[in-house]
């Protein structure tokens, strides 16, 4: 363990120097005034992105990068600490003893299977309650991310975990069942029905789940409403209604989504992007969320990321029966031996972290070309990716991008937008929009 904790902290920081090196370095001037909007035949789509990427100060881009830096390491702590949770469990010899509990309490296996879940789930958000303060609550409030106070951070803690007793103690039930009927095949039986139950939260979300956390209701009647219901009617979107949300109780981060699936599909909107963002980039943004839904992205990452559980599960097969004797656990269908898998299927998807965050970023360029060619707001676009940047480097290294962005970095996806806007610099509602905004305008600070 101790070996692979330092092997690990190396491998992150090598990366870190590396990529940190070859980062492209901003020479502008701190106090660069905005691009002015040059005649259509002089638009230079890399000169008007060098316009937006001013039009952070010094001070913001130091923080963003500070911030998502950060975040690297937490790729590596949050690993390092499902490990620390799986041997206070696995070799203080605690999860046998519950399981022996559970089986003198109760004589059916389904059941006994139910109370080791309840029991996991407890424990393992007991012991990391330290760190999840840390990485959600106090850190969130030393860059200036969260609108939370404590009380209301641990009563959406006290939330979640009732949620995960109820989904996480059903999932592990069916689970485990299906294991003990399929000793042999147990690893491609138990892939498909994590895939299973995954599509079921996809589509249960956005009615069920989410607002448990946050109050969903009707978008205000006005011009931005029926522009976005227009967008999703050109697309295919079955949806009647746009849903803003209270997401600014809890942090200043903008966000949107069309989700669900059979039937549940919804678009929403935080509060935050309302009131921050000018309605050219709410339109942006809920043009880029609209890109999922039409690209189908829900199914091809479904897809993608359910060949990635099932090879996942064909590597807890081969190792988990190499380690399992050395804890006590008696076979695969021994709840006792539910630590090891977690930190073993920890393991796989912590060296596959640069192939998931390809995958997902991938999808989110093709959702972006998308939202720009439905949104018809490059500047849009533009406004929402300065926004970000509270929180995302803007300009990150090239294997900096591919190993720790699961989006595009906030420079790429401004130039995209300016690479459209040269492209279309000579369309009515272009011409339009620019006659109305001379300058790059500065997007409206947190609230």
């Amino acid at each position: 363990m101790r070996r692979l904790c330092m092997f690990l902290v190396a491998a992150v920081t090598a990366f870190y120097l590396i990529n940190a090196a070859a980062a492209p370095q901003n020479t502008s001037k701190p106090d660069a005034n905005p691009a002015t909007v040059s005649a259509p035949a002089a638009f230079d789509a890399d000169k008007a992105t060098q316009a937006w990427l001013d039009t952070m100060s010094p001070a913001a881009r130091a923080k963003s990068d500070a911030y998502f830096e950060g975040g690297y390491w937490l790729i590596l702590w949050d690993f390092v600490v499902t490990l620390v949770v799986a041997w206070l469990l696995l070799g203080t010899g605690l999860s046998v003893r519950l399981r022996d509990f559970n089986e003198r309490l109760v004589r059916f296996k389904w059941l006994q299977t139910a109370l080791y879940a309840i029991e996991y789930i407890v424990f393992t958000t007991v012991v990391t309650l330290p760190w999840s303060l840390y990485e959600g609550y106090f850190r969130e409030h030393q860059y200036g991310m969260s609108n939370q106070d404590m009380g209301a951070f641990m009563g959406d803690q006290a939330k979640g975990l009732i949620v995960s007793l109820i989904l996480g103690t059903v999932a592990l039930v069916i689970i485990y069942a299906v294991v003990r009927k399929t000793p042999r095949s147990w690893w491609i039986w138990g892939a498909l029905v994590g895939i299973v139950l995954s599509v079921f939260i996809i589509a249960i979300g956005p009615v069920y789940l989410e607002p448990v956390f946050n109050k969903f209701y009707p978008l205000a009647n006005g011009p931005l409403k029926q522009q976005i219901l227009s967008m999703a009617r050109a697309n295919g979107i079955p949806a009647k209604e746009v849903f803003e949300f209270d997401a600014s109780k809890q942090t200043k981060r903008m966000s949107a989504h069309v989700s669900g699936l059979f039937g549940t599909t919804q678009i929403s909107l935080n509060d935050n992007l309302i009131n921050r963002g000018s309605p050219e980039e709410v339109k942006a943004v809920l043009g880029h969320e609209m890109g999922h839904y039409v690209l189908h992205h829900v199914f091809h990452g479904i897809v993608e990321f359910g060949v990635l559980i099932v090879v996942g599960f064909a590597f807890l097969k081969w190792s988990f029966e190499k380690l399992r004797s050395r804890w006590g656990i008696r076979e695969v269908g021994d709840p006792a031996g539910l630590p090891l898998l977690a930190a073993l299927f920890a393991t796989y998807f912590f060296v596959l972290t640069p192939v998931t965050n390809t995958l997902t970023r991938t999808r989110e360029a093709e959702a972006d070309i998308f939202g720009l060619n439905t949104s018809r707001q490059p500047d849009g676009f533009a406004q929402a990716a300065i926004h970000l940047s509270e929180y995302r480097k803007m300009e990150p290294g090239t294997l900096e991008e591919i190993f720790f962005y699961d989006h595009p970095s906030g420079y790429h996806r401004i130039h995209r937008a300016m690479v459209w806007k040269a492209e279309h610099i000579n369309d009515p509602d272009i011409v339009a929009y620019d006659a109305a905004h001379p300058k790059i305008e500065m997007p409206s600070e947190p609230k």
